[in-house]
C-alpha cells in the first residue's frame, strides 16, 4: 500500500486493519501531492518510486510463477493519478508483458474533495 502523503497509511498502520498488511509493505512520502497529478508524476512520485519498486522486486523475488500485478488507485489525486501512472510506467519496462490488471476509482462531482479530480481523470 502506498501513499505519497503519510497521514491515511498511519491510520491503517494503527487502527483496526493494521493485521492485514505487512508493516513493511506501507509505504509513504514526506509530501502529498495536492490532488495534482504532474506532482505525483514528475517531483513528489518520483523520490519515492525507487523504494516502491525495490518493495515489489522483493516480492516478485518470492513468487515462483509470478503472473502480473493487480492495482487499486483512483483517478482524482495526485497519488492515484499521477504516481500510479508513473508506478505503471516502471513496472512495463522493468517486468515486460506480466498483466497489470487495475482497479480505478474515477471522481464524481457528488463526492469530489477537490475540485480538480475530473482533470486528474483526463
Amino acid at each position: 500500500m502506498v501513499d505519497l502523503e503519510p497521514t491515511v497509511i498511519d491510520e491503517v498502520r494503527t487502527g483496526t486493519y493494521r493485521q492485514l498488511f505487512h508493516p513493511d509493505q506501507l509505504m509513504t512520502g514526506k509530501e502529498d501531492a495536492a490532488n495534482n497529478y504532474a506532482r505525483g508524476h514528475y517531483t513528489v512520485g518520483k523520490e519515492i518510486v525507487d523504494l516502491v519498486l525495490d518493495r515489489i522486486r522483493k516480492l516478485a523475488d518470492q513468487c515462483t510463477g509470478m503472473q502480473g500485478f493487480i492495482v487499486f488507485h483512483s483517478f482524482g489525486g495526485g497519488t492515484g493519478s499521477g504516481f500510479t501512472s508513473l508506478l505503471l510506467e516502471r513496472l512495463s519496462v522493468d517486468y515486460g508483458k506480466k498483466s497489470k490488471l487495475e482497479y480505478a476509482i474515477y471522481p464524481a462531482p457528488q463526492i469530489a474533495t477537490a475540485v480538480v479530480e475530473p482533470y486528474n481523470a483526463i
